[in-house]
């Protein structure tokens, strides 16, 4: 009696635990896409943080469901992810369409089957290999429901492909894409009316194309660049206006910054100088950053 009630006691200390570590994680969950679009609308002073590819902190590799997990236990954020085809057209998150930066394979991500793949493990920025292996855009999407939002870039999926996969998983309240055009835009929003893009809108010219479009200002978020430049102020202007949040990316410019304290600052400032949605490599980082201040 006594090894079982050790036992049940052992057995409700583990399930306490999953729960406790359950509960860590910030989450985003959207019951409905109209919740999911009220939440991500323009108000002054709101910061949301966007993982780009997951992160890189910490040892952990891109686009992988470890690195969501850990940024998440830190803070509420999205993520912008890679989803692309193996040989047998199994959607999988990989940015590169070569195997050798991100995985200890080598050669093209395309030439191998799914089943190939699952062989492989993942490398962290230094290169070293971890023990985590590649994950698929369908395990990927079942893990987000209810934790967070997923913003699918374009690599090698075709459109209809993308559309197809969200569709089945009636994911629209938390799968997002993005488009670098109005005719990308459109084709998605033809096929769902409820589908939120992250749109590419980086300088006058895409602007007016995109005003002349009549698409909706209510299902996007609006990348606009990777830096601090005078420009931005009337995109933020522009947009905020219509209710509508602007990004920037400081992965290809602030996060290569040498010094901590020095990206730390950048990312206050990026926030400061307007912008709503900050997408870093290390958002750890800017979640540390921000709550600095």
């Amino acid at each position: 009696m006594r090894k079982i009630g050790f036992f049940i006691s052992l057995l409700a200390s583990t399930m306490a635990l999953g729960e406790l570590q359950a509960q860590e994680l910030h989450t985003l969950d959207f019951k409905t896409c109209k919740a999911m679009r009220a939440y991500f609308r323009y108000s002054p002073g709101k910061k949301i943080i966007s993982g780009h590819r997951g992160t890189i902190e910490n040892g952990l590799p891109e686009n992988s469901i470890p690195a969501f997990e850990a940024v998440l236990k830190k803070t509420p954020a999205i993520f912008e992810i890679d989803p692309r085809y193996t040989k047998d057209s199994v959607a999988i998150l990989m940015h590169d369409a070569t195997l050798e930066r991100t995985t200890n394979g080598v050669g093209k991500v395309a030439d191998y089957t799914w089943a190939e793949l699952q062989k492989l493990r993942l490398r962290d920025k230094t290169g070293k290999v971890t023990p985590y292996g590649i994950n698929t855009l369908q395990e990927v999407i079942d893990w987000a429901k209810g934790k967070t939002i997923l913003n699918l870039d374009k690599k090698d999926l075709p459109l209809a492909k993308t559309a197809e996969i969200i569709r089945q998983n009636s994911a629209y309240a938390w799968v997002w894409v993005t488009v670098h055009n109005v005719e990308q835009a459109k084709y998605y929003l033809d096929q769902n009316k409820d589908q939120y893009l992250s749109m590419h809108i980086k300088d006058r010219a895409a602007l007016a194309k995109f005003e002349s479009s009549g698409l909706p200002y209510d299902r996007m978020i609006v990348y606009i660049g990777s830096e601090i430049v005078p420009a931005n102020q009337e995109m933020y202007r522009f947009f905020n206006n219509k209710g509508v949040m602007c990004m920037i990316s400081t992965a290809p410019s602030y996060d290569k910054l040498a010094e901590k304290e020095q990206r730390y600052e950048s990312y206050s400032a990026v926030f400061e100088d307007g912008a709503s949605v900050l997408e870093s490599d290390l958002p750890i980082e800017v979640s540390r950053a921000i709550s600095q201040k």
